[in-house]
């Protein structure tokens, strides 16, 4: 079974992330320019939390709240769920469908060192059975 190593060492390094003092107006600024549907938290290198484009419309938008005015800190989902390098990538789909999530920080030594999305999960297993299958075809021709 294919790990979250293996991904990893398929996805570029980069790891966007703010401070918990960011404001969500700011953060948001650099999920558009990044490109990005969640942003990590972290201060000193440490992970305290995630936040992605559902915690804006949940506990921004529908609560009235103002962008400009609100910390990531007041917002942010706090302490979550992560994974190994040495996790399957089963485990991390059954994680993401059990939890209703879409992202997942990867950490080792209690150290972050990238993350993963359910969209580079299943790239990465799409193109691992197109091999697969481009193999077989190629054993069973000759």
């Amino acid at each position: 079974m294919k790990t979250v190593k293996q991904l990893l060492s398929t996805k570029s390094a980069d790891i966007f992330s703010v401070p918990a003092d960011t404001s969500v107006l700011n953060a948001l600024r650099v999920m558009m320019e990044k490109n990005i549907s969640a942003l990590l938290i972290l201060e000193e290198r440490q992970l305290l939390g995630i936040f992605t484009e559902r915690d804006y419309a949940r506990k921004i938008i529908l609560q009235g709240k103002a962008s400009a005015d609100t910390l990531l800190s007041e917002v942010m989902t706090a302490d979550p769920i992560t994974v190994s390098p040495g996790d399957s990538l089963d485990h991390c789909m059954q994680t993401m469908t059990d939890k209703h999530i879409r992202h997942l920080p990867v950490i080792q030594e209690n150290q972050l060192i990238g993350m993963v999305s359910i969209g580079d999960v299943v790239k990465f297993i799409m193109e691992d059975q197109k091999q697969t299958i481009s193999q077989l075809e190629s054993y069973i021709s000759s």
